[in-house]
């Protein structure tokens, strides 16, 4: 049942040395309409500053947790999407889990409270985003508990540009990081 995460996962995190950054690499990009649509997967996106990803549902005021708990950008973790298709049975390639950038090579503890440069775009690490029953709901019972603690992170645009399918993950540390 695993699918294209298992065939692209061989590409590690570069550990270049002591001050060096952490890399990672872009392996997906989804975005969606508006709350509960289906997740569409790009080759490329605009980062907006303060806003999020061109098009996408909490850049545009139409995400479900826009007013109380919305974040610009989400990311996930490709292994950890691979280790619930593999432990769950379940089909995750095409967006179901709701997340706009899949990133491969990287820890979520390398994340916490840093400053990622994803291709043009400087983001920032805000928090951790655990899967809720609205995504069971919208995606298919069972996917929160699947995804459980390694349901992905929360990011804020500081500037803005171009993200590609491909494009570095540089975890830079701290969260003003030049």
């Amino acid at each position: 049942m695993l699918t294209w995460l298992t065939a692209r996962l061989p590409w590690p995190a570069r550990r270049l040395g002591a001050g060096r950054p952490l890399v990672g690499r872009v392996e997906a990009i989804f975005i969606a309409d508006a709350a509960g649509t289906p997740m569409r997967a790009s080759a490329q996106v605009l980062a907006i500053v303060d806003r999020g990803l061109a098009d996408d549902r909490y850049a545009v005021g139409r995400g479900y947790w826009r007013l109380t708990d919305g974040c610009q950008v989400t990311l996930v973790l490709a292994e950890a999407l691979a280790r619930a298709e593999r432990r769950h049975g379940l089909a995750l390639g095409a967006g179901q889990h709701r997340r706009n950038l899949v990133v491969s090579g990287l820890m979520g503890v390398e994340l916490r409270e840093c400053c990622l440069q994803i291709g043009m775009a400087r983001l920032h690490w805000q928090r951790p985003r655990p899967p809720c029953g609205y995504l069971d709901r919208v995606a298919g019972r069972g996917l929160a508990k699947a995804l459980g603690r390694h349901g992905g992170h929360c990011l804020r645009v500081h500037t803005g540009g171009l993200i590609q399918v491909g494009d570095p993950v540089r975890v830079l540390s701290g969260r003003n990081a030049a």
